[in-house]
Parts: C-alpha cells; structure tokens; sequence
C-alpha cells in the first residue's frame, strides 16, 4: 500500500497567514475612506470654493473652481459648493407666497406717507466673485443672504427713490420711474459684491392709507373732469370757428353773387343804351320820312280849320342834332369799328301812288327805331 502524506493545520501556521489577511484588509478599508473623503463634486450652477485651513496660504482661494469632480486634502481643505444660477425672491405680505411671515417691504414719498408692496428680485452670483463674496459674509447660503443684506439694500434703495416723489405720482404714472431708479441703486450697491441683479418688480398693487387714496382718486376726477371741460371748451371753440368760416364763405358768395347781378344788369344797361343810340343815330330824314309813310294808313286828320287841307309834317329837330359826317362816324364806332352804309336818300312816293309801288331802302337798325312824332301843321 502506497503511503500518504498528509498536511496539518496548526497555531503554528495558522496564525501568521490570517493577521497579514486582516491588516491588508485593514489597508484597503482605510485607503477606501481616505480616497472617498478627498473626493467631491460640484454640481451645475454651482461653483466651488477652495479653503486652506492650515498652512501659510489658509483662507479662501481667489480661484473658484468649476463644475464636476474635485480632489483636495480632507485634512487640511475644505471644499464649498456656492450657487450660481438665478434665485427668484418675493418679500410678500401673502402668507402663501414667500416666507410665511410677512416680508412686505414699506417707504415713504416725499410728503411721509407710507407706501407698502410686495416686492420681487431675481439675481444672481458671478462665478469669479463668488469667493470674495463668501470671505465676506462667510455664508453659502444665498437664500440667507437674499433675505437679510439684499433685501436691506433693496428697501433702502426704495426708500431714497420715493422720499424724491410725491405719493400722487407714486400711485400713478411715476411707478415704472420709482422702480427703474432704485434698480439702478441696487446694481450700484451690489454689483461689487458679485451680485448680478436681473430684475426689480412690484408683485402687488401699492397699499396706501384709505384717506389717502380717496384724496387721490378725488384729484384724478378733478383732474379728467378739467381735461374734459378743456377738450369741451376747445370743441366750442372749433365749432364756432367753423360756424364764422361758413358765415364769411356765405356772405362773400352773396357778395359775388350781388356783383354778378350788378355787372350783368350794368351790361344790359349799357347794351340797351348802345342799341338805343344806334337807332337815334340811323334816324336820318330819309328814315324817318320812309317810316312816317309806312305808320300812316292814308287818312287825313278828321279836325282841319279853314278852308287849306293841313299837310303832315315830321318835327327832326331834336332827332337829327349833329352834323352828317359826325353823325356817321359815331354810328360806325357803335356799329364795331364797321365803315357806314352811305344812305341815299329816296323820293318819298306821291299822292295817289298805287298801293304795291316798292318802298326805298332803309338800315337793318332803323328798322325797329320808333315812329317819330307827327303833328298837323295847317
């Protein structure tokens, strides 16, 4: 039978294998903590501040470090994650909005009265002025900080803005100026600690004293009443501008009308004048004579005196007044500027000539010239 060897565990051997097992263990465990502990992670929208707590170089590191994973001593750094990103505030009276206290802020206008809001903020940090902001006030917590320095800053800011204006125009159209200027003291005050300030609201209407707002509604209804009486008062105004335009648009057409009337009735005037002295002017002797026998319807006058039988005669004298050749020259001028048809005188028909004997010539214009006047001479 083949012989066996065989192995023995004993104190002897057992011992020195299980205690390098244990420390090496022991090493690894140790090694785990110390590296987990040296290890950390600054999230986005964070940065991360480097402290030094001992050594010659303690204190807060001008270098912020960025996002992502960081190593450092856990014995003799620290590590501070600080926020970055937008942090949104509202100081509310509300209850429900904000803190549940209320966080109001109140100021006062130029005459004292007080004016209380609701009053937002959103802002936030600068990435490379975040270590001189934490050295400062020694906070990472920017909520905190929001809630005390910033918003003291803010209801200063308000305060000095509103002591310049007056509360009507604080209530009114001067709102947008008060919060514009205090933004602008804000950034001022702020900016040099890292703060970043993105915008300054009125979360709410502003609350007044009640007697002070129906004081100021009192104004602003005198005050539209006055601009609707002004506006009135310029529509009247317009309207009898236009009433007195119209007026002197109807008279001077009147007037053109009356002077249209005056000067066609001065021009009949005168055509009548001009063709009345065209017809005294024809009527010379052959004329008359021709339209003395054309009016006669050959009767005698019925009266005579004595035994003579009276002869009709034609009395010229006031129609034929100027010379012949002046007479013609006249006549030609109101004729146009035409030369004088030469009348020729006709023989007047005798006694007893037979009814159809042919008449002598006579102008067109004397034609209508009236009979003139005839009277029996014995």
């Amino acid at each position: 039978m083949a012989k066996m060897n065989t192995v023995s565990f004993g104190p002897s051997s057992v011992g020195p294998a299980l205690k390098r097992l244990v420390v090496a263990a022991g090493v690894v465990a140790v090694a785990g903590l110390v590296g987990s502990a040296s290890c950390t992670r600054v999230d986005p929208g964070h940065v991360g501040i480097r402290v030094h707590l001992a050594g010659n170089a303690r204190g807060v590191q001008d270098a912020p470090i960025v996002m992502g994973w960081v190593a450092y001593n856990p014995l003799t750094e620290l590590v501070v994650e600080f926020p970055t990103s937008v942090q949104n505030i509202v100081w509310s009276r509300d209850v429900h909005e904000g803190a549940p206290t209320d966080e109001s802020i109140t100021f006062a206008s130029s005459e004292g009265v007080s004016v209380n809001a609701d009053v937002g903020l959103a802002f936030h940090i600068e990435p490379q002025r975040a270590p001189a902001l934490y050295q400062r006030f020694r906070q990472r917590d920017v909520l905190l900080l929001a809630h005390g320095y910033v918003r003291n800053v803010v209801r200063e800011a308000l305060n000095e803005t509103a002591a310049l204006m007056p509360v009507q125009q604080i209530y009114g159209a001067g709102k947008t100026q008060l919060l514009n200027e205090s933004l602008h003291r804000v950034i001022e005050r702020l900016g040099n600690d890292g703060f970043v300030i993105d915008q300054l609201t009125f979360n709410s209407a502003l609350r007044l004293p009640d007697n002070v707002v129906a004081a100021i509604n009192r104004a602003m209804e005198a005050t539209q009443n006055a601009i609707q009486a002004e506006n009135r008062v310029r529509q009247i105004r317009a309207e009898a501008e236009q009433n007195i335009v119209q007026a002197h648009g109807e008279a001077e057409a009147a007037r053109q009308r009356a002077q249209g009337e005056a000067d066609a009735l001065l021009i009949r005037s005168r055509a009548e004048a001009q063709a009345n002295e065209v017809i005294r002017l024809s009527a010379n002797h052959d004329v008359i004579a021709y339209r003395q026998m054309q009016r006669w319807d050959g009767h005698l006058p019925v009266v005579a005196s004595g035994a003579n039988t009276p002869m009709l005669t034609v009395d010229t004298a006031q129609v034929l007044q100027l010379p012949e050749a002046e007479r013609r020259a006249r006549l030609r001028e109101l004729l146009g500027g035409q030369p004088a048809t030469p009348t020729t005188p006709a023989a007047a028909p005798a006694a007893g000539q037979a009814a159809g004997a042919a008449a002598p010539a006579v102008p067109a214009a004397a034609a209508a010239a009236p009979a003139p006047s005839i009277t029996a001479v014995p």
